[in-house]
């Protein structure tokens, strides 16, 4: 929810003393030392001290030095850190177009195998630092769809306080079977009503949950902290995968940065890319709930991907297209990419062999809409091979196996064929735009902005003075240049615990 006090961005600032002097405690006594932002998004060097223990860390343990890992750096088995991001340049012979579409890799993230524990780390620890959280007596609950509450419940566990994951029922099996592993308490997993599109029960829970003051709401679509933290670090790892691709190609220009909506953090790396490149920003919802599209409703399994909402961290007045994917494709996709016996048929259909499409392991249900959103773009835009497409591929397939294996059980019991990759192909990987894709017009932004209004200001209780603050461009660089200053009190926090 909204910061207390007025004003949708935290000070950056001590506000409670004692209570950070008890959050230093907490640090000392489990061996924390907390990353900067600088240090994840990689513009400062993590020390060798740091990189030498990691070696002997295992990625999946809620150990402290995984906190270092939390970013886009890591090594193809998650323990080492390269200078180069994981990512993959997508086969033309897959894609269709021209245009190089580039995804980078989630997967490679620590403890939940998803970029989630990013924004989910930025919003935890700029309350640690700053007064606001006292481990000894405040549980953090983490309104999610899935994997943002996954990412919640592993930081809080490393920084010694109770996680609670709220999360709607209808989500994947694995998802749960991760949480009853990592939750303290199997109270501490609530499951809401509904699937991927019913937020709005979520943050129902969530008011109910904070008439204790003992429980704080980290609410990833209104946590300012969320936006910060994927400009300054997923923006910057973009960033770095174009100067490699540009390494080979001196031509390339970063035309477009797509990106599902979700709690609209991913997106903001779109703003940092428009600020250093030009590049043009795509969001993508699923066409079953066009909310972007149509100001519409519905219900969809495009996981990950949240709707029937405007998050308040969107900057949806720096957007130039929503693109439209309907849950059809992206769950017929996800057989087709993950059962041994499809997976051989679109390799021969490709003229590719096995492990040239081993990077489909890494690519998950809202990856794979991002990739259809990409190719839909580059077809509308008429995208060159000198046109960059940048995307993210929030988590891998192994989320994602029950999913698949209820697709399997229904519409391909007979298995695939290869008429059946060829229809695929056509249909669902290469969508049809029709109306599923706008530019945003003036007008259109102005459409999609007041949107917005009745989930916040109606529901939500944001005053309507902050609400419009969200108009100006100079708000959103405010959100982002606050990274520099929560790095400063980070030092100072990491100085006080003494561990360094």
């Amino acid at each position: 929810m909204p910061a207390p006090g007025g004003g949708l961005l935290d000070k950056v600032e001590v506000v409670d003393g004692d209570i950070r002097r008890s959050a230093v405690e907490c640090a000392r006594s489990r061996g924390v030392v907390l990353p900067t932002f600088s240090q994840l998004a990689g513009s400062a060097p993590i020390p060798p001290s740091i990189l030498d223990r990691l070696q002997s860390v295992d990625p999946d343990a809620p150990d402290p030095l995984n906190l270092w890992r939390v970013n886009w750096f890591n090594s193809d088995d998650r323990r080492g850190q390269q200078a180069v991001p994981a990512h993959v340049v997508l086969p033309r012979s897959l894609t269709g177009v021209e245009a190089p579409i580039v995804v980078l890799l989630g997967a490679r993230f620590p403890m939940i195998g998803a970029h989630k524990v990013l924004p989910a780390y930025a919003g935890l620890v700029t309350y640690f630092v700053s007064g606001r959280f006292d481990p000894r007596q405040h549980r953090a609950v983490w309104p999610s769809t899935g994997n943002y509450c996954r990412g919640g419940l592993a930081v809080s566990r490393i920084l010694g306080c109770d996680g609670v994951a709220v999360l709607p029922e209808g989500m994947s099996r694995e998802r749960f079977e991760w949480l009853e592993r990592w939750a303290s308490d199997p109270s501490h997993i609530i499951r809401t009503v509904g699937t991927e599109s019913n937020v709005k029960e979520i943050y129902d829970k969530c008011h109910e949950l904070a008439q204790s003051a003992d429980n704080v709401i980290l609410n990833q679509f209104s946590a300012f902290p969320n936006y910060m933290a994927h400009f300054a670090c997923t923006g910057a790892a973009c960033e770095r995968v174009f100067d490699d691709v540009r390494d080979q190609n001196s031509q390339a220009r970063l035309a477009a940065f797509v990106s599902a909506t979700g709690s609209a953090g991913t997106i903001a790396a779109g703003d940092k890319l428009k600020q250093s490149y030009g590049t043009r920003i795509a969001a993508v919802e699923a066409l079953e709930c066009p909310t972007l599209l149509e100001s519409g409703y519905g219900e969809h399994n495009i996981q990950g991907i949240g709707d029937k909402h405007v998050p308040l961290i969107h900057n949806v007045l720096n957007l130039d297209f929503v693109v439209g994917v309907s849950d059809r494709s992206t769950d017929q996709l996800n057989y087709l990419f993950n059962t041994p016996e499809s997976r051989h048929l679109l390799a021969y259909r490709l003229g590719l062999n096995g492990e040239e499409l081993s990077f489909l392991d890494d690519i998950g249900i809202s990856g794979i809409a991002n990739i259809i959103a990409s190719i839909k773009l580059a077809k509308h835009m008429n995208f060159g091979p000198h046109d960059v497409v940048m995307t993210i591929a929030t988590d891998g397939a192994s989320l994602y196996s029950s999913e698949m294996e209820a697709i399997g059980r229904g519409e391909f019991s007979g298995g695939v064929s290869e008429a059946d990759v060829e229809h695929l192909l056509a249909t669902c990987l290469h969508e049809a735009a029709a109306d599923s894709l706008i530019e945003m017009t003036a007008r259109e932004r102005r459409r999609v902005f007041n949107l917005g209004y009745y989930t916040w200001v109606e529901q939500q209780g944001v005053t309507l003075s902050d609400f419009d603050a969200r108009r100006d461009q100079s708000f959103w660089r405010a959100a982002a240049d606050a990274a520099s200053a929560w790095d400063e009190l980070i030092t100072e926090f990491n100085a006080e615990v003494g561990l360094n």
